[in-house]
């Protein structure tokens, strides 16, 4: 589904990422870790559209995309985005928020699919109330199935558990989980909370300083050698 190759970013005279192979398969789970810093979320943000990369090739599903593919585009071929921060609007009702994914949508296409309010009971009953009025946890409830109304065939997830309690972080790894099992999409996740990471993903890169210096299968590496890898 996702195939990156070499991909390099500039902010103006600063290079932050500096060649980055990355692949994510339908079906999978593909967990981006590293420290803060090294380029994980600028990353998401280039594979979403929302930063234009200066180098190498990215392909959605067997296409190639152009260097300046904006965001409503990447969105209407599939690509499902869960910033960090989540960006929710706040004086916009729960429903209404949702509804912004329709905007990638055909008219026949454009419903709230009832699988949502059963992933996330709690959208359901807050519905009518105002995006600003939900806790941090409701939010990222929230956000995820934003990206879902779109019906994404790749699905990108940044710091999904981030100033979330425990109780939010299993059910939102249980959506995760039920997610790949689905077999629709690929979903590739960053995450600093690297138990969760771990045991979720199907496939690990690890990046350090715009690059990544450790990749593959999950089961080719040891879960001690991979924690001590981010440690350093």
């Amino acid at each position: 589904m996702l195939d990156c190759k070499g991909i390099t970013l500039h902010y103006g005279q600063s290079q932050i990422l500096g060649g980055v192979d990355m692949k994510a398969e339908t079906g999978q789970i593909t967990c981006l870790m590293g420290v803060n810093g090294v380029g994980k979320t600028s990353l998401l943000k280039v594979l979403s559209g929302t930063h234009s990369h200066s180098g190498g090739t990215y392909q959605l599903d067997g296409k190639a995309m152009a260097m300046k593919t904006p965001s409503h585009v990447l969105a209407r071929l599939g690509v499902g985005y869960v910033p960090q921060g989540r960006d929710i609007f706040p004086l916009l009702t729960v429903r209404e928020n949702m509804e912004i994914g329709f905007s990638c949508l055909s008219k026949e296409e454009r419903r709230l699919p009832e699988e949502l309010f059963e992933l996330f009971p709690v959208l359901k009953e807050m519905q009518h109330r105002r995006g600003g009025d939900l806790s941090g946890g409701q939010q990222q409830q929230l956000a995820i199935a934003r990206a879902l109304v779109t019906r994404p065939k790749l699905l990108l997830l940044d710091e999904p558990t981030e100033g979330i309690q425990p109780n939010i972080i299993q059910q939102i790894g249980r959506v995760i989980a039920y997610l790949k099992d689905k077999g629709e999409m690929a979903i590739v996740l960053v995450e600093q909370y690297f138990d969760f990471a771990f045991g979720l993903a199907d496939h690990l890169y690890v990046m350090e300083r715009g690059k990544i210096v450790l990749g593959g299968a999950k089961s080719t590496f040891r879960k001690e050698d991979v924690r001590a890898k981010l440690a350093v």
